[in-house]
């Protein structure tokens, strides 16, 4: 079993959103690792950074999207950080992994201040954002076979923008080939 798309990207990209639509428009499952970490861990992905701190963060989100590459055939978002990991990207070879690029203003935008995003929190949110996807659009871009910018798009068009570029591909034939469409 391999997920149909894989969704990564930083912070206020809009993988869970995205990804949720990008499956109902190819008529398969959506699974977010973020919600089986909280799932998994009984407290939010904050509580985990504050009380075990963020390598234990890192290490549950490693086992967890381990587990969700091989258990889930839809759309699967992972963390924006779980590429961070060498592990993790190597598992990721050989999926159709969508990186959804936004730019560091509409990123600031879209995720404000807020307190469910713990590595943004902070005196500098824009400067912590901004030093974060400086570090990690080398890493999106060497996992993805895909790429969309975000920026100006709504989560609607992002989707059907992903579908069509799978679609280009094969990626959804095959898809709705396995559920019998």
């Amino acid at each position: 079993m391999s997920p149909r798309a894989v969704v990564v990207g930083p912070p206020g990209s809009g993988k869970s959103t995205v990804g949720r639509l990008l499956a109902e428009r190819l008529g398969v499952g959506f699974r977010d690792t973020d919600d089986d970490i909280v799932k998994r861990a009984g407290k939010s992905i904050s509580e985990i950074f504050t009380d075990d701190g963020e390598p234990a963060f890192r290490a549950l989100e490693e086992e967890t999207v381990a587990v969700a590459l091989a258990e889930h055939a839809g759309v699967l978002a992972v963390g924006g950080g779980a590429v961070l990991s060498e592990r993790t990207r190597g598992r990721l070879a050989g999926h159709t992994v969508v990186f959804l690029n936004v730019g560091m203003a509409e990123g600031v935008r879209r995720t404000g201040v807020s307190s469910a995003r713990p590595l943004l929190a902070g005196v500098n949110p824009r400067a912590t954002y901004k030093a974060l996807l400086d570090a990690r659009l080398p890493i999106y871009r060497e996992v993805a076979t895909v790429e969309i910018g975000t920026d100006e798009l709504i989560p609607a068009d992002v989707a059907a923008a992903i579908e069509e570029r799978l679609r280009e591909a094969g990626g959804v034939e095959a898809a709705q080939h396995e559920r019998g469409a």
